[in-house]
């Protein structure tokens, strides 16, 4: 007896014995036999942890890309039969012109040769159809730019969509990046670094001589001293706050590979990033009030949260030797890693130019858009609700 009649079924088809009674006779001759594993239980086979089966994100990224390709695809397809009855009408009217004119020429001067009025035709015609084949070839060159460009616009508003609930395995894959570029950047920057400090050992004494490291401390420690008094007016610091960290740099600083803790992050921003004015406003000795310290994503939210579309802040990255923009959508929220590892700001990603600043970086976005897709434009800084700022200790 078959294992499923060894049981009593309550339910849409009866009781156990109505069933034996009902296929004994239609399926006497018939059996169902399962496959058994090693250990004598039925094989089960789940899709994904064969050899062989491709992850899903594998899986969801080829379907996505061949969804935008299709679509383009059909675009294109529909442009192409548009531009080409037009370029059709255009050359078989203007052929058809031509013809007219030659003839109306032909009759009136009596042309006697009319071998040689058909030459000319036949090259005129011949002229019409090399035109045309090269207004072809470009309508074709254009229409296959266009879908390209469509593919990469449905790609991205794809992958966006998709994106959406994974921002900080997003992120994570970004730090990768980031990380791989920051070890050729570290190379090239430790390099850099022994050869000024060679350079540096070998100066020092006849700056000193002359007066150019003098001048340089009274002119750091002007700046200092500037900047302790904003901060005393904006962060209530006492008057026996610590030394000014632009009094001059740590030559004993080495960047690690990434950031470790805050304590080596504000260490960071202090050797690398205040010597660059990172998170001042151009020009002068006022920090940016876009300007933000360390803080999580979730916190860059909730103080974008009552701001409308196009309000923005720059925060201290965790993740990375650089920033992130924290923008405000008219529904949601998006965050642009900014690379600041080199000797300029890029965002990772998205945009490849280089700014000499972060203020740079800024500006620049405020009048050029940040990606085609999403049209981004920084309109509104976010500044400061807390007191004291969440940057204070950067300023310390």
């Amino acid at each position: 007896m078959a294992p499923w009649q060894q049981e009593r079924l309550d339910g849409p088809y009866g009781s156990q014995e109505h069933l034996q009674a009902s296929t004994s006779s239609a399926a006497s001759n018939k059996h169902i036999q399962w496959l058994l594993g090693t250990d004598g239980e039925v094989w089960v086979w789940v899709m994904g942890e064969g050899p062989g089966d491709k992850p899903y994100e594998e899986i969801s990224e080829e379907l996505i890309a061949e969804r935008a390709r299709l679509q383009a695809q059909k675009e294109a397809e529909e442009l192409w039969r548009q531009k080409e009855a037009e370029i059709t009408k255009k050359f078989r009217d203007a052929l058809a012109n031509e013809k007219a004119r030659i003839l109306a020429e032909k009759w009136k001067v009596e042309m006697e040769d009319r071998k040689a009025a058909k030459i000319l035709e036949e090259r005129i015609h011949e002229e019409f159809k090399r035109k045309e084949e090269e207004e072809r070839r470009r309508g074709e060159e254009q229409i296959r730019l266009q879908e390209e460009q469509r593919a990469k616009e449905l790609y991205w508003t794809l992958k966006q969509a998709q994106l959406h609930c994974q921002a900080s395995e997003n992120e994570e894959r970004e730090w990768e990046e980031q990380l791989r570029r920051s070890k050729a950047a570290d190379e090239e920057r430790s390099r850099r670094a022994q050869r000024a400090r060679d350079e540096y050992r070998r100066h020092s004494l006849r700056a000193i001589q002359k007066g150019t490291v003098a001048g340089l401390s009274t002119m750091f420690q002007e700046l200092g001293q500037n900047h302790e008094q904003e901060a005393r007016l904006y962060h209530q610091l006492p008057d026996t706050s610590p030394p000014s960290p632009l009094t001059g740099p740590d030559r004993t600083w080495e960047r690690p590979l990434r950031p470790l803790s805050r304590e080596v992050i504000v260490r960071w921003f202090k050797e690398e990033q205040l010597p660059r004015r990172a998170g001042f406003e151009r020009n002068t000795k006022s920090i940016a009030p876009w300007f933000h310290g360390i803080i999580s994503r979730e916190s860059a939210e909730d103080l974008l949260e009552n701001m409308t579309e196009g309000a923005f802040l720059v925060r201290v990255s965790e993740k990375i030797w650089g920033y992130t923009l924290s923008y405000r959508l008219q529904r949601g929220f998006k965050h642009f890693l900014v690379d600041a590892s080199g000797d300029f700001y890029s965002f990772l990603g998205v945009d490849p130019n280089r700014h000499a600043t972060l203020t740079d970086l800024i500006d620049f976005h405020k009048e050029e858009i940040i990606t085609v897709s999403g049209g981004e434009l920084l309109q509104e800084p976010c500044g400061q609700r807390d007191s004291p700022p969440d940057y204070h200790l950067l300023f310390e």
